[in-house]
């Protein structure tokens, strides 16, 4: 199978891989505390739950949250043509 290898790795695109990841994980990491904010939020204020159900499942869904969209993304390399990414 083709892994793309003739490309050459030229400082530019290693860098702009680099940043690009970086940039990713940024972005999971926002999307990860403004969703469970929200969630913690509504559960808080608009539900029976109350503060602390609010923030029992806040932490929960932070972890699991975590799990699955950081914490993957931060392990994968950063050459996209390996095969498995």
């Amino acid at each position: 199978m083709d892994t793309g290898r003739q490309f050459s790795q030229t400082p530019y695109v290693v860098e702009h891989e680099r940043t690009y990841h970086a940039f990713s994980i940024l972005i999971r990491w926002s999307m990860l505390v403004i969703g469970d904010a929200i969630l913690w939020l509504s559960l808080w204020f608009a539900s029976p739950a109350g503060f602390l159900g609010a923030t029992v499942v806040g932490v929960a869904v932070f972890v699991v949250g975590y799990i699955f969209l950081i914490r993957h993304e931060e392990k994968q390399p950063l050459d996209l043509w390996v095969e498995g990414r």
